[in-house]
């Protein structure tokens, strides 16, 4: 049950951070970048910063408080990363020392995803395949401070990155108990939340969900 009360946050924190991508979009007509950027380029503030106006009112306030031509550790911005959104928490496992203002919710940068470099996303124009078969935000393998512009970079001809950080099967979680489930949860294009067992899912299957414009269907294993 106290695994189940895990599953269920990180779903539901998908599922708010997915729907806010969609209110982004709404406002700009695009998805945001996943960074916030500094004339040269230099990334200095995660998309998650960028959200939180539309995730809720409390959140716009914090977003106001932000240097936005700062980068995310200036003595200005370090302050604000304490007051990280629920929505960005996440189950941490009893074996791991990730800091309480970390998320394990990020997004793919790579040829192919959503947050292709140099990409300006729109829904659904820059998604052939399908909104409902892309993944848009992953359980990452690793932790990282949810306002630094980190997040897991995809490249078609490497190996898959480190993805499932959370719910590894082998560990307990520090405040709900058990760690059976070996799995990851995801927010697709679509806003929906899928649940993945990465035992049975093919890399074939799971590369396809993460590029946007291959043309090539997902396997019967999604």
């Amino acid at each position: 049950m106290r695994e189940l009360a895990a599953r269920t946050q990180a779903v539901n924190n998908l599922k708010v951070i997915g729907l806010a991508m969609h209110n982004y979009h709404d406002m700009h007509k695009r998805l945001p970048p996943a960074a916030i950027c500094d004339p040269a380029g230099r990334p200095l503030l995660s998309w998650r910063v960028a959200l939180l106006p539309f995730i809720d009112v409390a959140e716009n306030k914090l977003y106001g408080e932000f240097r936005l031509d700062e980068a995310w550790d200036s003595p200005h911005n370090l302050k604000l990363l304490e007051r990280m959104p629920f929505a960005y928490q996440t189950p941490h496992r009893a074996d791991v020392a990730t800091e309480r203002h970390t998320t394990f919710f990020q997004v793919l940068v790579g040829p192919g995803t959503a947050f292709e470099p140099g990409l300006i996303a729109q829904f659904s124009a820059s998604f052939p395949n399908g909104t409902s078969s892309t993944i848009l935000v992953v359980e990452a393998g690793n932790a990282v401070p949810w306002t630094k512009p980190e997040d897991v970079v995809y490249d078609p001809g490497q190996p898959l990155p480190p993805l499932g950080g959370i719910f590894t099967g082998d560990s307990p979680f520090r405040l709900f108990g058990s760690n059976r489930w070996k799995g990851m949860h995801v927010a697709l294009a679509d806003a929906s939340v899928r649940s993945i067992d990465v035992e049975k899912i093919s890399e074939q299957t799971l590369r396809r969900a993460i590029v946007r414009n291959d043309g090539q269907p997902l396997g019967g294993d999604w």
